[in-house]
């Protein structure tokens, strides 16, 4: 596995890394088990970068991944998050940036995950309430106190991330990016390329509609949380899985499947940029580890670019986009 770089601070990262926020939570069943096997598969294939979050679960997602690391911290970069606060029933409390809080979560964090420091610590959602540079300079005190190596910001907007690098410097940013989530190129990628800091997608399979796997929505569990979402209702559903048609018909003539053209894709946009697909099963890791060695040719670029333009992805990203780009 090719690394990247994560901001100009110093850490360095597998091109790809693993999401495990499904592994607890949203997209259907639990399967510890296999969940834990991914990750050590995932170790196994050079996938070290590992993506988690206080409230996936809540808090359980934490713990999976720290059972999972046990005897083997030297071997991952953690990433975890706060500010999407939620109690121990699962409710949610709402967005929390105050310094008190980002001292409590952090100490709960590392808790639950069994380790002393975390590589990349995020802001899951921008605090509207807080200014930015108070809750910046809350996680610059952890750095200085150890607990934390570099800081991230995710779904915030170019403002904010300016307002955040000038008080400590932010490593990575992490939003929603694939090829039906393009608003990232329009102000965003261009205001974190000036900063150097590295761009993490989230999704970057369209929340698993990229790999041509949904067909219908009868496809996700009944208590998946992607049928709350726009593009998985309606005509917008319908919408969308044309639109991965056309993806899936590009990857048949490279025989590879219609994941592996949209990582593939995520990866040819900067070496700035580490997508980090999400799942809780092997064989999907690997499937998604084996586009690591697809190289897209510039005709292929340019053919998925008119199958793929920008904003055709029908139905918003969320429910409700108000937490996000703030």
């Amino acid at each position: 596995m090719k690394t990247r770089k994560v901001g100009r601070q110093g850490l360095t990262v597998p091109e790809l890394g693993l999401g495990c926020m499904g592994m607890s939570e949203f997209y259907g069943t639990r399967d510890d088990e296999e969940s834990i096997a991914t990750i050590h598969r995932a170790i196994e294939l050079g996938v070290t970068f590992l993506d988690t979050a206080d409230m996936y679960g809540p808090f359980t997602n934490e713990q999976l991944v720290g059972r999972a690391i046990r005897g083997l911290r030297d071997r991952v970069v953690i990433a975890t998050k706060f500010g999407n606060e939620r109690r121990a029933d699962g409710s949610w409390a709402g967005v929390n940036g105050t310094p008190a809080y980002v001292r409590s979560a952090c100490d709960a964090s590392l808790k639950r995950l069994g380790v002393d420091t975390i590589d990349l610590y995020y802001q899951h959602r921008v605090d509207t309430k807080v200014p930015i540079e108070e809750t910046v300079g809350a996680m610059a005190e952890l750095v200085k106190q150890g607990k934390v190596r570099y800081l991230g910001l995710s779904e915030a907007a170019p403002s904010t991330i300016r307002r955040a690098h000038a008080v400590h410097p932010i490593s990575a940013l992490q939003t929603e990016y694939s090829l039906w989530s393009r608003e990232p190129e329009d102000e965003i990628l261009p205001a974190i390329r000036d900063l150097g800091i590295t761009f993490v997608a989230y999704s970057p399979l369209g929340r698993g509609m990229l790999s041509g796997k949904i067909r219908k929505i009868e496809d996700l569990a009944a208590d998946d949380r992607r049928r709350a979402f726009p593009r998985f209702q309606g005509d917008n559903f319908a919408k969308n899985v044309a639109l991965v048609d056309r993806v899936a018909e590009l990857a048949r003539a490279r025989n590879v499947t219609p994941s592996q053209i949209a990582l593939a894709w995520v990866l040819a946009q900067g070496e700035d940029i580490v997508p980090i697909p999400g799942t809780k099963r092997r064989a999907y890791l690997e499937e998604n580890v084996a586009a690591a060695s697809i190289t897209l040719t510039s005709k292929e670029l340019s053919e998925l670019e008119a199958l793929a333009p920008k904003g055709a992805a029908a139905g918003q990203r969320y429910p409700d986009m108000s937490t996000v780009n703030r």
